[in-house]
This record gives C-alpha cells, sequence and structure tokens, in this order.
C-alpha cells in the first residue's frame, strides 16, 4: 500500500501542476437569449496604488489670475488681445463709455484701443499669487 501511494502521489501531483495547450481557436462565450452570460467574480489585475492623500483638483483661476497670466504675452500683440479676449469676449458698442473696469473694456470696437484699455487695468492690479 505505501509503495502504490508512493507512485501515485508524485504522479497526481505532477498531472495538477501542468496546464494544458490553449485551443488555436477558443469557443464563444455561452449565451442565454442572444445576450452574452455575465461573469460573476473574474478578477481583474490591480490597479496602482495610490497614495494616502489624493491628489487636489486644480482650483480654476480667477478672472484676476487670467488677465495677469495675458500680461506674460508680449505687449502690443494680437496674441495678448486675444487672450484678453478669451477671459472676457469682445462685445463692441458703436459709441462705447468710457470703461471704469477691466470687463468694460469689450464694448470698445478699435483692437488697438481694447488692448490699451485692458492693460491700463490689469496694470493696476496688485500681484497675485499664481
Amino acid at each position: 500500500m505505501i509503495l502504490a501511494l508512493a507512485i501515485l502521489y508524485p504522479a497526481a501531483a505532477f498531472a495538477q501542476g501542468t496546464a494544458t495547450p490553449a485551443p488555436a481557436n477558443p469557443a464563444p462565450p455561452p449565451t442565454v437569449g442572444g445576450k452574452p452570460l455575465v461573469q460573476v467574480g473574474t478578477k481583474k489585475p490591480p490597479a496602482e496604488k495610490k497614495s494616502a492623500k489624493p491628489a487636489a483638483p486644480a482650483k480654476p483661476l480667477s478672472i484676476a489670475q487670467k488677465l495677469q497670466a495675458c500680461q506674460d504675452i508680449d505687449d502690443a500683440t494680437k496674441e495678448r488681445l486675444t487672450c484678453y479676449d478669451g477671459v472676457y469676449a469682445p462685445q463692441p458698442k458703436p459709441k462705447p463709455p468710457a470703461a471704469k473696469s477691466a470687463s468694460e473694456c469689450r464694448f470698445v470696437k478699435e483692437e488697438d484701443e481694447r488692448l490699451t484699455c485692458f492693460n491700463r487695468f490689469v496694470d493696476k492690479i496688485p500681484q497675485l499669487p499664481r
């Protein structure tokens, strides 16, 4: 009896350890009513571990910070005016009143005057942290 166990036990362990080769064309998954069955308990590879502290979402910039970011672009250029127009979309009026804030510069029709208007107000804004 011990001799039979000594022969059969390693053979059983060997059979469990070897994998059968996968077929070249696997069978399609089983379906019920034309819909594939849901596989419950399939394990996905674990995702990368995240740090203990979740990353804080970037804070949106204020209007003043956006306008000051436009100051980094060369002065008296179309690019700077385009940057300002991205903050305050232009709404030209035929005879706008004198601007009292940067938001009112969008009503100026001429591009050069609008750029000068924006520059005048943005230069007065205290430097904000970025």
